[in-house]
């Protein structure tokens, strides 16, 4: 079951995202107490704070806002006092459509369909249904799986970087207002 996520969820996200850092499945220096992971957690907590947070546009030097919906899921429907044991976080994508951003799994919930029903339920949202995008990390040792579990959602490997595989969905594009 998901449920939207908000401030109130910064330090579970915080707790699986180190752990998944530690297990090579985010960026290293997330792992510990760095610069680098407080800027990142600065921005993570505005983002669940507003739904929004402010990059600047490599491009143009622009500050911008973007988009960043994202939901806690409990692996079972019975939404009691038990924490979330995973999340997914979406950002909106230049052009249209949103990336898959981060997601993360308790490790007790993973090997047990968790990971399918996680990401069945995300790509189930509205959000979700407009994904294009997936990066996962390379030195994940669930990145073959997560691989298999994109396939079913339409997502082609498109290219490979030295840390990441990038993901793409074809999204059939709606006829627009005729003129």
């Amino acid at each position: 079951m998901l449920r939207p996520a908000h401030i109130g969820h910064l330090a579970m996200l915080r707790a699986l995202i180190r752990d998944g850092a530690r297990d090579g499945s985010f960026e290293p220096e997330l792992a510990w107490d760095s610069a680098d992971a407080e800027r990142f957690f600065g921005e993570l907590k505005q983002a669940l704070k507003s739904g929004y947070f402010v990059v600047e546009d490599r491009q143009t030097g622009e500050m911008r806002t973007v988009a960043v919906p994202g939901y806690v899921y409990w692996a079972d429907e019975a939404v009691g006092n038990d924490p979330p044991v995973g999340f997914g976080l979406f950002r909106a994508a230049r052009g249209g459509g949103y990336e898959l951003w981060l997601a993360g799994l308790e490790g007790a919930a993973r090997g047990k369909g968790h990971g399918r029903a996680m990401l069945e339920a995300l790509f189930g949202t509205p959000t979700g249904k407009a994904t294009r995008y997936v990066r996962v990390r390379r030195a994940s040792r669930y990145a073959e799986a997560i691989a298999r579990l994109l396939e079913q959602h339409g997502f082609t490997a498109t290219r490979e970087t030295l840390h990441e595989t990038y993901f793409v969905r074809a999204m059939p594009v709606a006829p627009g207002p005729r003129k």
